[in-house]
């Protein structure tokens, strides 16, 4: 199913091609053609200037026109600098006083974080990035260990015996199209790439499909091993950028949509049992 939906969404979505030619690509908002023409017209007399080497005369010239030239264009790149940014300014205070003005301002704005190198628990450091991947995922996430107490041991052996209770009440489509909707579309996807809205559009076109896949893991007591793995990103908590522990950073996971929301529909049952159960 999902393998379909990524499909579709790579046949329908448009994609952003990479423009090579650089008069079409304006890399900073205060470029302007006019600006490409006077760098095009500066690269031509320093071309001029740096092939006449015969008639010293000539070459003089030449070289007093190229730094004319280049003493015009970095004027203009100034004034385009200045004039790009008080019109920024300008509309952006008008428009939200906390705006990016204000957060540059503050040093509020975020910064790139790059992975530096991790002290590893026998007190020597990374040497690859690699390594300090997993240094920080050996620490985010320990290993299940087979050592388990007699605790343990009960949890694990009452997991594997059959649970001899009245069976659920099937998920209605009405439940799960509800359970789509309540979900944020802007949060970013899991590996798949599926967003909330991608999903809740599957589900208006095939509802009784995705409505028999849920059921069939409520009957079957199934959490699909593909929906549990996590897309993580460690985020360096604030004041331990430059920490050589691992646990300067913590972790967000981002899980596949089909996870989450079977999770959610799980959940849902639970807290409605717990609620109606419950004396107050």
């Amino acid at each position: 199913m999902e393998e379909a939906i990524q499909s579709a969404c790579r046949r329908t979505s448009q994609h952003s091609h990479t423009i090579n030619n650089n008069s079409k690509k304006k890399s900073v908002p205060w470029w302007s053609v006019g600006l490409t023409v006077m760098w095009k017209k500066v690269n031509v007399n320093r071309r001029l200037y740096q092939r006449t080497r015969s008639d010293e005369a000539l070459r003089e010239r030449r070289k007093a026109t190229y730094m004319e030239a280049k003493r015009k264009y970095q004027v203009e790149i100034k004034k385009a600098k200045s004039t790009s940014w008080k019109e920024f300014c300008n509309v952006a205070a008008s428009i939200n006083p906390w705006s990016q003005v204000y957060k540059l301002v503050a040093g509020k704005t975020r910064t790139g974080s790059i992975m530096t190198t991790i002290r590893k628990p026998d007190r020597t450091e990374t040497l690859s990035l690699h390594e300090t991947v997993n240094v920080i995922l050996d620490y985010l996430f320990t290993e299940d260990s087979k050592e388990d107490n007699l605790y343990h041991k009960n949890i694990r052996k009452a997991i594997k015996e059959p649970i001899y209770t009245n069976e659920d009440a099937d998920f209605t489509q009405e439940e799960i199209k509800n359970t789509i909707e309540s979900f944020n579309h802007k949060k970013a996807p899991g590996l798949d790439g599926i967003t909330g809205g991608i999903y809740q559009r599957t589900f208006h076109m095939f509802p009784r499909i995705i409505t028999t896949i849920y059921n069939q893991c409520l009957k079957r007591g199934c959490f699909p091993k593909r929906w549990k793995i996590a897309k993580v990103i460690p985020v360096a908590k604030p004041a331990k950028e430059n920490s050589l522990d691992a646990s300067k950073y913590r972790p967000i996971s981002l899980l596949n949509m089909g996870g989450k929301l079977l999770e959610k529909l799980l959940i849902n049952r639970i807290d409605h049992h717990l609620y109606k159960n419950t004396n107050y």
